[in-house]
């Protein structure tokens, strides 16, 4: 089978994107974002076909609690 170039070659990063990446990785995150992220996450891997919406996603996480 013939090497393929995109996996022979070496790459450089960008110093500046991990420059970034490093300063964004050391940042405190939010409750608020957090609550965000998780209904974006059930949001998008609803399917195509559902009826569901990111405000029906909202109110089903404000109703939702899980406990220790």
């Amino acid at each position: 089978m013939a090497d393929r170039k995109q996996f022979i070659s070496t790459f450089k990063p960008d110093e500046d994107l991990l420059k970034a990446l490093q300063k964004d990785g050391e940042r405190e995150v939010s409750e608020e974002e957090l609550a965000e992220q998780r209904v974006s996450f059930a949001y998008g891997n609803a399917g195509e076909d559902s009826r569901i919406t990111k405000d029906s996603m909202h109110q089903a996480a404000s109703r939702s609690r899980l406990c220790a």
